[in-house]
């Protein structure tokens, strides 16, 4: 199964979308609004409150 590079998601077989860079790097994203997020609005997923990473710092700094 694939990761969403933005929210880090599991995607299920079939669904989801794979954008491919013009240098050749391949992303994969789980829906519309991760697309959106991270190559139109330019956004970090360290920053997003609903995103998993945004989660996982969180948790690391209160420890």
């Amino acid at each position: 199964m694939a990761k969403c590079d933005f929210c880090k998601k599991s995607i299920p077989r079939g669904t989801g979308k794979i954008y491919v860079k013009k240098d050749g790097k391949v992303l994969d994203f789980c829906s519309t609004k991760c697309e959106k997020n991270m190559i139109g609005l330019k956004r970090k997923a360290r920053t997003t409150k609903w995103t998993g990473e945004y989660q996982a710092v969180k948790k690391g700094i209160k420890q």
